[in-house]
């Protein structure tokens, strides 16, 4: 499985850019997982069943959330997940969509990211997050007005804790230097990517030249005009080779099995926004292609080509629980899924 290089890449005048990007948009859309179970309890040791399965089927990567307080949905610590999954595969990325560093110590963050990569031989994708929730920033002692001012200083230092550098720490007159160790496989730091949901968010991104990860509920109109924010902050001539979006993903050839797990889909939409969340707005669920894919085998494939003309997309990061559908089906829908891929 080819590796992925980090975004940026020389400077490019517009016409270049313009061939990169057309010859990005004729290659293969890498596709990823996220679990179909919850991560607590017992069902947290499927998770590295499905890692297995996944990697048997030649996905690309399968991708934890971090969250907490949040009941059985809850993932606390994804690194520990994926580094059981690491034990059990071979070729899969193991990805986080959103490790949360604004409420972490960034030398212990870089210790066991670079612990995971190599346990994994150099498979970890870091997706980062900086966290929106109250009760968050209040358990980890955290001011949420400083959290884009911490992300930012917490990713400087992995980075350069991650090339070895030797860092001084301490109270001015008694400092000293430390040193990680290991390092991670990747040089010179694990796949980076940034999870982010509002134009501030999407502007630091951008300005980090790193790959801005969406919510699986954005519309394709709110993640096209998101991508332009971005694409509108990268530095000056640097490219997008590395374009997810993270979409629910559903396949069956059975018309009236997809209407029954379409109907299940928006019922659920349409509770997240009515508790207010901030990512969706009731009257943009009402057309479910406009959010999700679900359909046939050509169907789908016709919708990845719509999200890949439309943003450039390059990876599509599927999340396959849905409700109202039996494990049987899940499970074949997501071979279906990885026909599609082959």
């Amino acid at each position: 499985m080819a590796a992925l290089g980090p975004v940026g890449g020389p400077r490019l005048g517009g016409q270049e850019l313009q061939r990169l990007e057309s010859r990005l948009k004729e290659t293969r859309i890498e596709i990823g997982l996220t679990p179909w179970v919850n991560y607590l309890g017992d069902e947290a040791a499927a998770i590295a069943d499905q890692a297995e399965f996944a990697d048997r089927l030649g996905f690309h990567s399968l991708f934890l959330p971090e969250s907490h307080f949040t009941g059985q949905a809850a993932c606390p610590s994804p690194i520990v997940v994926l580094a059981a999954a690491a034990a059990r595969t071979k070729h899969l990325r193991l990805g986080t969509t959103s490790y949360l560093l604004p409420v972490r110590n960034a030398f212990q963050a870089a210790e066991e990211v670079a612990v995971l990569d190599r346990l994994s031989s150099g498979r970890v994708i870091l997706g980062l997050g900086r966290g929106f929730r109250p009760a968050l920033f209040a358990a980890f002692g955290v001011d949420p007005r400083t959290k884009r001012q911490r992300f930012l200083e917490s990713l400087d230092l992995m980075k350069r804790a991650w090339a070895g550098e030797a860092i001084e720490v301490g109270e001015s007159g008694a400092r000293q230097p430390v040193r990680i160790a290991p390092l991670p496989v990747q040089q010179p730091h694990p796949e980076l990517w940034v999870a982010a949901f509002g134009p501030l968010a999407l502007k630091q991104a951008g300005e980090l030249g790193l790959p801005y990860l969406s919510s699986p509920l954005e519309t394709i109109s709110r993640l096209t005009r998101n991508h332009e924010l971005h694409r509108e902050a990268l530095p000056q001539g640097a490219s997008r080779p590395i374009v997810p979006v993270m979409r629910t993903v559903f396949i069956s050839e059975d018309r009236a099995t997809c209407e029954r797990v379409g109907s299940a889909l928006t019922a659920q939409a349409l509770r997240m926004a009515r508790a207010g969340t901030r990512l969706v707005q009731e009257e943009e669920l009402a057309d479910i292609e406009n959010w999700a894919v679900v359909g046939g085998p050509d169907e789908v494939r016709a919708g990845f080509d719509r999200y890949r003309e439309r943003i450039g997309m390059t990876h599509v990061i599927a999340r396959c629980g849905v409700p109202d559908a039996a494990p049987w089906e899940i499970e074949e829908s997501i071979r279906a899924l990885a026909h599609i891929g082959s």
